[in-house]
């Protein structure tokens, strides 16, 4: 009972960590159920992702700094869009008035709602990280997993190998999280692929109500190739990194922070 009571506990910490993309999917069902005058759905969808975003900062469930990675998160999934619609990955066939070559703004707060959910899940689980790679293998890591949505049109898709090196690199490392006062921990590559899972999931029910579509569901709605699974453990996993490596940088200059103070005090009390 006791472990039945703390994956509650988690799940619901996992939940509320999710509002964000609740939103989003809330927002996406009722426009598709009951469409909203004067402008077009992806404009609505634009404002009430706007609106939410101001909300959640307005309210304190997200700092600036959070906002900061989620507004770069925007910018790096608005570009992939931008590629990848272009490619003929997927499209974006209603109208909007806010679009960028063929895509949607809104769809750069899909892409966000993943980093507002690793900022809420980081702060709620109070999540710490363990034997986590240097810096400067951290960022070329995460470089070659993005360019790599691009690259592949070109030239072969280096996936397999990018698997490889993950593992490699994160084989000893470790996350541990909190759940009503009790710490627990797992690898952090099986969390990579857990929320992967999850996201997948999720884009199953946000191409049913229409966000996107993909070739096969032109005509008509199908459940998304599960090895698109693969894709968003790979996207989970820049996310992650870019997240964790902001979260270490601003932890450090915390510390340095808080060590000066401390040397002026000593200072004051001396003199």
């Amino acid at each position: 009972m006791v472990a039945l009571k703390q994956l509650v506990r988690f799940g619901w910490e996992q939940a509320l960590s999710c509002l964000f993309p609740v939103v989003i999917f809330a927002s996406l069902a009722i426009t598709k159920i009951f469409p909203l005058p004067f402008l077009p759905r992806y404009d609505w969808l634009l404002i009430i992702s706007l609106l939410m975003q101001w909300w959640m900062v307005r309210s304190g469930l997200e700092t600036r700094d959070e906002l900061k990675v989620i507004t770069l998160f925007h910018l790096i999934g608005l570009t992939l869009e931008v590629f990848k619609t272009h490619m003929g990955s997927w499209s974006y066939p209603e109208e909007g008035y806010f679009k960028i070559l063929g895509v949607p703004l809104y769809s750069g707060f899909m892409y966000a709602s993943v980093a507002s959910y690793l900022c809420q899940a980081w702060r709620r689980l109070k999540v710490e990280l363990i034997k986590w790679p240097p810096f400067l293998i951290v960022v070329p890591l995460a470089s070659a997993i993005y360019l790599n949505f691009f690259t592949h049109h070109y030239w072969i898709d280096v996936r397999p190998w990018l698997f490889g090196l993950v593992i490699i690199i994160f084989w000893k490392s470790w996350v541990t999280f909190k759940v009503d006062g009790t710490r627990y921990r797992m690898p952090i590559t099986l969390s990579f692929v857990l929320i992967g899972f999850f996201i997948w999931i999720a884009e199953n029910i946000a191409t049913f109500f229409g966000a996107w579509k993909y070739l096969n569901q032109i005509d008509a709605w199908s459940f998304v190739h599960l090895g698109k699974v693969s894709s968003w453990v790979l996207l989970v996993i820049v996310s992650f990194l870019i997240v964790a490596t902001l979260k270490q940088v601003k932890g450090e200059n915390s510390k340095n922070v808080s060590k000066i103070h401390q040397g002026v005090i000593q200072v004051d009390k001396k003199y």
